[in-house]
């Protein structure tokens, strides 16, 4: 795919999403972080359903430490692989006191070194809390990225690296966002809405239907 069709994939999607959100629902860089870490293989909505509950009862690293493991596991139970993540929010919220003041650090590195955050996890904190340009590839991006043509690659970090390469600067802050909701609510895995698709006439995918 040449730059000109990059460009204009993002000018549309700017165009229909001038602001695009996240859709876990945070107000603090920490809440951010324990929503990410809550949302590995669950959907955003039973992340919100949690965390609804949770965050007005604990929002900080203290309150949730007070809290205690077995009572946070009653907040999220409802959410795949609830144990092992409230062992890592514990974890984290004990090295983030007693490493960063309670506050959530502004580095990948610092970031991948807490429980149960990878390099996923540290691209959404680094992008959506610190504005910093990163691209997390989840699955919906990396299926687009492949199938649109607009940085193929056969892992998430050669689709990642490609697309920090090929996206224009200007988009970079909210391409993660918009190819995000793209993936999720218009190029779907087993039935893309080709026929819906704003970048339709761009894609590169060959199975493109009408439906």
């Amino acid at each position: 795919m040449n730059p000109a069709k990059r460009r204009e994939i993002f000018l549309r999607l700017q165009a229909a999403n001038p602001h695009p959100a996240t859709e876990l629902e945070y107000s603090t860089p920490f809440e951010l972080l324990v929503a990410v870490m809550l949302s590995a293989q669950a959907t955003d909505i039973s992340v919100n359903a949690a965390t609804q509950h949770l965050f007005p009862a604990a929002n900080t690293p203290e309150k949730i430490l007070a809290l205690g493991e077995e009572k946070l596991r009653g907040y999220i139970q409802r959410i795949g692989l609830y144990k092992t993540k409230a062992k890592h929010v514990m974890q984290t919220c004990q090295l983030l006191l007693e490493k960063h003041g309670g506050a959530v650090p502004q580095t990948r590195g610092e970031l991948e070194a807490l429980p149960g955050v990878g390099r996923k996890t540290a691209n959404v904190i680094l992008n959506t809390a610190f504005g910093q340009p990163t691209i997390a590839v989840d699955t919906h991006i990396f299926r687009l990225a492949n199938r649109i043509g607009i940085a193929p690659g056969k892992d998430v970090l050669e689709v990642e690296k490609k697309l920090l390469k090929f996206v224009p600067e200007e988009f970079l802050h909210d391409a993660h966002r918009w190819l995000i909701l793209h993936g999720r609510y218009v190029c779907q895995a087993r039935k893309p809405k080709c026929g819906a698709c704003i970048i339709h006439d761009l894609c590169e995918y060959k199975g493109k239907n009408t439906g």
